[in-house]
C-alpha cells in the first residue's frame, strides 16, 4: 500500500518540521545560546539530523513497501518493523555521526569515540530509533485505520449487492399457472367475445411489463399497484366468473403512498391460489388500504381456511416477509390469520409518509 504521493509528502515534513520546531524550542529553553559558535552547531546539527531522518525513513518505507510487510500477519510486522527500525536506525546514525565528524561538530562526549566508531555509531543509534520507531508506528496506524475503513466499505458495498439480488430474485417471481390460465381464458374469449379477449391481453400485458419493471424501483405508489392488482382480478374473474367476488374498500388518501411493486399482488394471488380455487363455491377476495397511526395498512381479506404450512410458508408469504425485512427491517409488520370460520386475513404495516 501506498500513500498518495502529495499527502504522503505533507505528512513527511509536516512531521520533521514539527519535530525540528520542537527541538528549537528546548535549545532556546534549556541550552545556552551566547555565542554564534553554539548555536551554528546546534543548529547544523539539527538540520543534519532532519536531512537524514527524510531521507532514511523514505528509503525505509521503500523497503516496507517492496517486502510487503503491511499484508503479512500482524506477528510478521511486528517484528519486520521492530528489525528495519534498528537497521535504519543504525545506518542514519552512521551517516549523521560522519557528516557530524567531517564538520567539526562531535560534542566532547562523542569526541571520547571518535577513535572508536563503532561505538559511536551505537551511541546515537538509540536517539534514531526512538524517532523511527515513531515514524514507523504513525505509519502502521495510518495504514491500519485506512485498511479497516476500506473493509467496512467493501462489506457494506458487498452487502448492498446481496441484498438488491435478493430483492431481484424475490421480485422475479411469476406464478406460471397463473399465465397458462390466462392464456387459456383468452383463448376461449377470442371466439365468444373479441372485445373483451383484448381487454384481458392488455391485462395480462400490464402485470408481465410490472413484473419485469419491479427490480427498477424498490417501491412504487399504491395506486399503480392497485392497477395491477385489478387487472389481475379482472383476469381471475375470467376463469372463477360468478364463484369470485371482488371488493375494494380504499382510502383515496393511501394512493399516493409508497409499496413494494408486486407485494399487494402476490397477497393477492396466494388468496385467490389457496383460498378460492379451493371453494366449490368460491368466495370473496376483498382489497383494503388505510391509514393506522403512522402505518399504512394493506388488508387483503379472502375466503378459506388457514389450515397447514402451505398457507403460512409458501414463496409468496415467504418472500413478503423477506422483501419487508430487507427494505424495512423492523419497521414494518407481517401477518396472516383466520379472522372467522371462513374467512382469511392476509394484513401489513408499511411506514406511512404523512408529510
Amino acid at each position: 500500500m501506498k500513500f498518495g504521493n502529495s499527502k504522503y509528502w505533507v505528512f513527511q515534513f509536516a512531521g520533521w518540521g514539527l519535530f525540528a520546531l520542537i527541538n528549537v524550542f528546548f535549545a532556546y529553553s534549556f541550552q545556552r545560546l551566547d555565542d554564534a559558535q553554539s548555536r551554528y552547531a546546534i543548529f547544523t546539527r539539527l538540520g543534519i539530523f532532519v536531512c537524514i531522518g527524510i531521507i532514511l525513513t523514505h528509503l525505509m518505507r521503500f523497503v516496507i513497501i517492496r517486502l510487503n510487510t503491511l499484508q503479512k500477519t500482524i506477528e510478521k510486522q511486528v517484528f519486520q518493523f521492530f528489525l528495519i527500525t534498528v537497521i535504519f536506525s543504525i545506518l542514519s546514525s552512521a551517516f549523521y555521526m560522519e557528516a557530524c565528524n567531517r564538520l567539526n561538530l562531535l560534542n566532547e562526549q562523542e569526541k571520547n569515540f571518535s577513535g572508536q566508531p563503532l561505538l559511536l555509531i551505537i551511541s546515537g543509534a538509540f536517539y534514531f530509533f526512538i524517532n523511527l520507531l515513531i515514524w514507523n508506528l504513525i505509519y502502521f496506524i495510518y495504514h491500519y485505520i485506512t485498511k479497516s475503513r476500506r473493509q467496512q466499505l467493501d462489506t457494506l458495498r458487498l452487502e448492498a449487492l446481496v441484498k438488491e439480488l435478493e430483492l431481484k430474485t424475490i421480485k422475479s417471481h411469476i406464478n406460471p399457472h397463473f399465465i397458462f390460465n390466462s392464456l387459456n381464458s383468452i383463448r376461449a374469449l377470442v371466439v365468444e367475445n373479441p372485445e373483451r379477449a383484448r381487454e384481458a391481453i392488455t391485462e395480462l400485458s400490464n402485470i408481465l411489463r410490472s413484473s419485469m419493471q419491479a427490480d427498477k424501483s424498490e417501491t412504487v405508489t399504491l395506486e399503480k399497484e392497485l392497477n395491477i392488482v385489478k387487472d389481475y382480478l379482472a383476469l381471475e374473474y375470467m376463469r372463477f366468473e360468478d364463484r369470485l367476488k371482488i371488493e375494494y374498500i380504499i382510502d383515496d388518501d393511501t394512493l399516493d403512498q409508497q409499496v413494494p411493486p408486486m407485494m399487494l399482488q402476490t397477497l393477492v394471488e396466494n388468496a385467490i391460489k389457496h383460498g378460492i380455487s379451493r371453494q366449490i363455491n368460491g368466495g370473496i377476495v376483498r382489497v383494503q388500504a388505510d391509514f393506522k397511526n403512522n402505518f399504512l395498512e394493506l388488508i387483503v381479506q379472502n375466503t378459506g381456511q388457514l389450515n397447514g404450512k402451505e398457507n403460512k410458508d409458501g414463496f409468496g408469504l415467504s418472500s413478503t416477509t423477506d422483501r419487508l425485512n430487507l427494505l424495512y427491517g423492523n419497521k414494518a409488520k407481517f401477518e396472516i390469520k383466520q379472522i372467522d370460520s371462513s374467512l382469511v386475513e392476509a394484513k401489513l404495516l408499511l411506514p406511512a409518509n404523512l408529510n
